[in-house]
C-alpha cells in the first residue's frame, strides 16, 4: 500500500476543497519528505486516479477548460464518503500492519565479512556522522516547530524518526568499538 494515497486523503479529510498545489503544500508543512517514502510528483497521479475511483470529487473543475498541466493545478479536489470509508480503513490497517523496516544497509550487513577492515571502519565512520546528522536534523525541526499549521501529530513522526536514527548511531557506536577492540564484528 502505498503512504501517498492516505496521506492525500488525510490532507482532504477536513473537507476543504484543495488544488494540488495545496495538497503537495500541506504535505511538505507535515514534513513527510522526512519520514514517509512519497514523490510529490505522484499527488497529481494520486487525486486523478482517486477521482477515478470516486474517493475524490472534483469540487472546482479547471478554469482553462483543457487537459493541461496549470489545468489540472486549478482543480480543486474534495473527498467523498467512500474516500472518507477508505482513508479510515487503509488508516486502520496501517496502525495494526507491522511491516519489515527495508533498509539497504542491512543488505551491506549481511555481508560485513567481504569488507576489508579499512574500509569497513571508514564506512563505519562515514555512516556514524550521517546517522548524527540526521538525528540532529531531526531534533532541531522538532524543536524548531518550523511548520506552524502542521498538525501536531506531525511531531510524533519526528521523534520516532530520531529515536530510531539514535537506535541505529547506538548500535553502530558498539559495534565500532567491537571491531577496534576485536578487528572483526
Amino acid at each position: 500500500m502505498t503512504p501517498t494515497r492516505v496521506l492525500v486523503l488525510g490532507v482532504l479529510m477536513p473537507g476543504e476543497p484543495l488544488h494540488g498545489y495545496e495538497v503537495r503544500r500541506r504535505l511538505e508543512l507535515m514534513g513527510v519528505q522526512n519520514w514517509a517514502n512519497v514523490g510529490f510528483g505522484s499527488i497529481y497521479h494520486a487525486l486523478t486516479a482517486m477521482t477515478k475511483d470516486g474517493l475524490l470529487e472534483i469540487a472546482e473543475p479547471g478554469e482553462g477548460g483543457g487537459e493541461g498541466r496549470n489545468d489540472r493545478e486549478r482543480v480543486r479536489y474534495r473527498i467523498t464518503e467512500s474516500g472518507r470509508t477508505d482513508f479510515r480503513h487503509r488508516l486502520d490497517r496501517q496502525w495494526r500492519e507491522i511491516q519489515p523496516i527495508v533498509d539497504p544497509f542491512l543488505v551491506a550487513l549481511t555481508f560485513v565479512d567481504e569488507v576489508p577492515l579499512a574500509q569497513l571502519q571508514a564506512l563505519m565512520a562515514e555512516r556514524q556522522e550521517k546517522l548524527r546528522a540526521g538525528f540532529v536534523m531531526a531534533e532541531r525541526v522538532l524543536a524548531a516547530r518550523s511548520a506552524p499549521g502542521a498538525p501536531k501529530s506531525v511531531d510524533e513522526s519526528l521523534r520516532l524518526t530520531a529515536a530510531q536514527y539514535r537506535a541505529q548511531l547506538e548500535w553502530l557506536d558498539d559495534a565500532a568499538e567491537r571491531l577496534r577492540r576485536d578487528g572483526q564484528l
